[in-house]
């Protein structure tokens, strides 16, 4: 651990106001913590590298990473909170979210460093690393896990829709339950995708979840309002200013709306990537995105009130064709997705291995050779093991709560703030600071309530309510 630090002026340090591109900042003429120290941030390695953008392929790229697959959740996060707390929440969180993005981007170029798990682990070295290393991995974990989830939501009733017989068939029945799409899907599709170190050409993939996104978005407006009464909820309630499950909510939205993780490689693509470029990126992104998830919240809220679900295109009948256009398209979407998370959740224990592979005397840290035994045993464990949670578990809302609860807050409220008092001048305790201090309490407050809560919920909740897989 570092024994000498040299406070940084957040406000007044040149590397904020000069214009120079991010990739020729100089780390080694930086303020920051003395790079003696005994652990290296190369011990954790750099996931991805990205071509040059500019502002407006920045720009989808980001509001790509925000609008992701917890938008299909955000309907249900509003009956949790009520609807006018649901909606001042999501506002203030994509607010938290596009400041938390310029903290970090601030960071990063103060400190030299290019990833998020390099700057976590500058500011606090080894207790850094097994923080970032383990929000990392719950929150790519969790993620896969939503995925298969939303797999075995969408691919049966798209079948169905599209082969009106094959309940009838004795051969092709089981092609419409749930269980064995999740399984022939995990392990003959994503199961060899993810085995792929090089995830370049999946990347590629990601304006069509953009695309997939919007389609879910106009086919839940055009949709609801046309719903069954059958299928609608209750109307007592429905304007309720709080609901109880709020902080699960807000994990519910933290789930959604974080990337803070993406960011520094779209940061990093930028042609030119200055801070204020990438500030009008970020700005963009955030307003688009809040709307577009204003909007489907609440048009799916107001519509299904209490029977609101974890995901809002099963409170659809499978004979709804745009509907099951919209379930396509996202269920090929989480197809393509999972490998990526599980890269991410691979990359975290490879640098595990790496980092205790070293002899402790080791002055330098050195990578570790590959190991395709290690790459193809850790890939396997980690799809048998999102398999078994997607089969066992059917309701999408608990994960994207525990999810959003455990490491979402972190990734997006906690660890920026931590960051960036770590590095800031001056007293800590001080008005200017304070609204870090409230991030950090805030996020703090919701990483303990948010997935306790959500626990007790899921355990004492009303037999009929729960969602038999």
């Amino acid at each position: 651990m570092p024994t000498n630090t040299t406070i940084l002026n957040i406000d007044d340090h040149p590397a904020l106001t000069d214009p120079t591109p991010f990739d020729q900042f100089d780390p080694l003429k930086a303020d920051g913590p003395d790079q003696g120290s005994d652990f290296q941030a190369s011990a954790y390695p750099q996931l991805i590298q990205t071509a040059e953008s500019s502002v407006l392929g920045s720009f989808f790229n980001m509001t790509n990473a925000i609008v992701g697959a917890g938008i299909i959740g955000l309907p249900f996060a509003f009956k949790e909170a009520g609807y006018f707390t649901g909606m001042i929440l999501l506002l203030t969180l994509a607010y938290i979210t596009d400041w938390t993005l310029r903290l970090l981007a601030h960071a990063t170029k103060l400190s030299g460093r290019s990833t998020y798990q390099e700057l976590v682990c500058f500011c606090f070295g080894r207790i850094g690393f097994h923080a970032i290393s383990f929000f990392q991995f719950v929150f790519a974990f969790g993620g896969m896990c939503a995925f298969n989830v939303i797999i075995g939501d969408t691919v049966p009733h798209v079948i169905r829709s599209v082969v009106p017989g094959v309940l009838s068939s004795p051969v092709l029945t089981f092609l419409t339950s749930r269980r064995a799409m999740i399984t022939l899907i995990t392990l003959f599709i994503s199961f060899p995708l993810s085995l792929y170190r090089d995830m370049g050409k999946l990347a590629k993939t990601s304006a069509l979840a953009l695309v997939a996104m919007l389609v879910i978005v106009v086919a839940v407006v055009i949709e609801a309002p046309k719903a069954a009464p059958e299928l609608r909820g209750n109307n007592i309630g429905k304007w309720a200013f709080m609901k109880p499950d709020v902080f699960q909510a807000i994990g519910v939205m933290g789930f959604a709306f974080v990337c803070h993780h993406n960011s520094f490689m779209i940061y990093s693509a930028l042609k030119t990537p200055t801070l204020d470029r990438y500030a009008r990126v970020i700005r963009l992104s955030t307003i688009l995105s809040a709307t577009v998830c204003l909007v489907l919240a609440s048009v799916g809220y107001l519509n299904f009130t209490d029977k609101t679900r974890g995901n809002i295109l099963n409170n659809f009948p499978d004979n709804n064709l745009l509907i099951n256009i919209a379930r396509f398209c996202f269920g090929f979407n989480m197809i393509t997705t999972f490998p990526m998370e599980l890269l991410v959740a691979r990359e975290v224990i490879d640098g595990y291995v790496s980092l205790y592979s070293q002899p402790k005397s080791a002055s330098n840290h050195t990578e570790v050779p590959f190991s395709m035994t290690r790459h193809v045993g850790v890939t396997t464990a980690m799809v048998l093991a999102t398999l078994f949670v997607a089969l066992s578990v059917c309701d999408l809302g608990i994960i994207i709560e525990l999810t959003g609860g455990v490491s979402a807050t972190a990734l997006a409220f906690i660890l920026p703030a931590a960051c960036h008092l770590k590095l800031g001048s001056g007293p800590l305790l001080t008005r200017a600071k304070l609204p870090l201090w409230l991030l950090l309490g805030f996020g703090i407050c919701v990483l303990f309530l948010s997935p306790t809560l959500a626990i007790y919920r899921f355990i004492h909740q009303d037999p009929s309510e729960m969602h038999i897989c």
